[in-house]
């Protein structure tokens, strides 16, 4: 099949397998194995059965090999041969855009871009944001029975008495969860923006 997929993506480790196993009883023909892994390594495998039948061959082994010599012997040499794998798009870092914004009063407009783990909340965006430039992005929060509640950034704190606080956007979006539980997307923009109600 095409871009490098053999079967499906669950067959795939088996064909692997075979492929690895029996090189030397079909004709000799150049096969583009590193398409094959890039594959492989471009999914995101639920199933153990799945990654256990993708793991052999990433080693240049099959099940055949397990049984070749005692774990003690093999574990040296299987653990030596792991290759250095990309990150997998589940563990690789996103980035996502930050921005503040005030309009109101004393005008100020900043923006960021961080990396953060997959599945970081806004608030880990924030605290890491804070840590990288800590005089522009620093901020305040309160908790409350849902969660943190930012009451201040940049210095700027909400007023109950101006009717002001921070609200935070996507695309222009006002945000339907908390920063506390809201979890950004890579490359996802969002905007602090210092709002009146």
């Amino acid at each position: 099949k095409g871009n490098g997929m053999i079967g499906n993506i669950y067959s795939m480790g088996l064909a692997l397998q075979a492929l690895e196993t029996s090189s030397e009883f079909y004709a000799p023909r150049k096969w583009d194995r590193a398409q094959a892994f890039s594959v492989v390594h471009s999914h995101d495998y639920k199933l153990p059965t799945a990654m256990a039948q993708v793991l052999p061959p990433l080693v240049s082994k099959s099940y055949l090999d397990a049984g070749m010599r005692g774990c003690a012997a093999t574990s040296a040499v299987w653990m030596s041969q792991v290759p250095t794998l990309p990150l997998s798009p589940s563990t690789a870092p996103i980035t996502v855009q930050f921005s503040i914004t005030n309009t109101l009063k004393n005008y100020f407009h900043y923006s960021t871009s961080v990396c953060v783990p997959p599945k970081s909340t806004l608030l880990r965006v924030m605290k890491k944001a804070r840590r990288e430039k800590p005089d522009i992005f620093r901020f305040k929060t309160k908790k409350t029975h849902l969660g943190p509640f930012v009451t201040s950034i940049h210095g700027l704190a909400g007023n109950e008495t101006e009717r002001t606080y921070w609200q935070f956007f996507s695309c222009w979006s006002p945000l339907q969860k908390g920063v506390g539980t809201y979890k950004p997307k890579n490359w996802e923009h969002i905007q602090a923006i210092f709002s009146t109600y």
